[in-house]
């Protein structure tokens, strides 16, 4: 199995744990707690800052002395709606009560202190199409560069439809060359609809030295240290994906490869 395909512990409390020394890498790191109802989280940021996304389900959160209510809406992920999340700094604490059963993802990067908690969604998201053909996909963005609500942290969903690619075309953000480029490491949290079914991911260098192409199914996270990165779906199957990337700048550029050069906008 490739190293950059990760597999769920199981299916019940923290199937995910990724840390920037698991995954060999500086800044992200991505973890995802299934729970049932009446089922905790709890954890310390630490020197990290985090967004809580529910993913699916409902839970009662509490965040750096504060109560933030129950927060989650959708049942299952494919309902496409906007996600309810929750941005807390580092040094603070973070707590969850399953009310349903549910999914919380923990996206994590380097925190600095300059922005305070707050709730993120699902107001102010909108799902937006990008692409064309077979290249469509649907977007929410929770915290891309836009939105000025934390230190290191980029996340977005994608709805990615039966048959078509996504993150395409082929692109790499693995430079500290702002702004021609910028250097961010990224996971991707697949789901699949129906849940066995599978899609594929490539993860490759101009130069050849990385090149795996993985069979991913449903739950499973793809780490993204460099290169290029597309992912598609057979027909019969939908994706969702979970973004989460950080880097030294909060900048997302990104270089398309050489194949695909002829497809980018002049």
């Amino acid at each position: 199995m490739s190293r950059l395909l990760c597999k769920p512990f199981g299916t019940h409390g923290k199937v995910h744990e990724i840390t920037p020394q698991s995954a060999g890498w500086r800044y992200v790191g991505f973890s995802l707690y299934r729970l049932r109802p009446g089922d905790t989280a709890a954890e310390a940021t630490g020197d990290r800052e985090v967004i809580l996304v529910v993913v699916e389900g409902k839970a009662a959160f509490a965040a750096a002395g504060q109560d933030w209510g129950v927060l989650g809406e959708r049942m299952s992920v494919f309902e496409k709606t906007p996600p309810h999340c929750l941005y807390v700094p580092n040094g603070q604490d973070w707590r969850a009560e399953a009310q349903t059963d549910c999914v919380i993802a923990v996206c994590s990067a380097p925190g600095h202190g300059a922005h305070t908690v707050r709730r993120i969604g699902p107001e102010g998201i909108s799902l937006t199409q990008r692409g064309e053909g077979s290249n469509t996909r649907f977007i929410n963005n929770i915290a891309m560069e836009a939105e000025d609500w934390c230190d290191s942290l980029l996340v977005t969903e994608v709805f990615t439809p039966a048959g078509n690619w996504s993150s395409y075309p082929s692109h790499r953000h693995d430079e500290d060359d702002f702004p021609r480029i910028t250097y961010l490491e990224e996971t991707y949290y697949h789901r699949l609809k129906p849940k066995d079914g599978w899609a594929v991911q490539r993860v490759y260098t101009d130069d050849g030295s990385l090149d795996e192409v993985m069979a991913v199914r449903d739950g499973e996270v793809v780490l993204v240290p460099r290169g290029h990165h597309p992912c598609g779906v057979p027909y019969g199957f939908e994706m969702y994906y979970l973004n989460v990337m950080a880097g030294p700048r909060r900048n997302w550029r990104f270089l398309a490869a050489p194949e695909v050069q002829h497809m980018m906008p002049k």
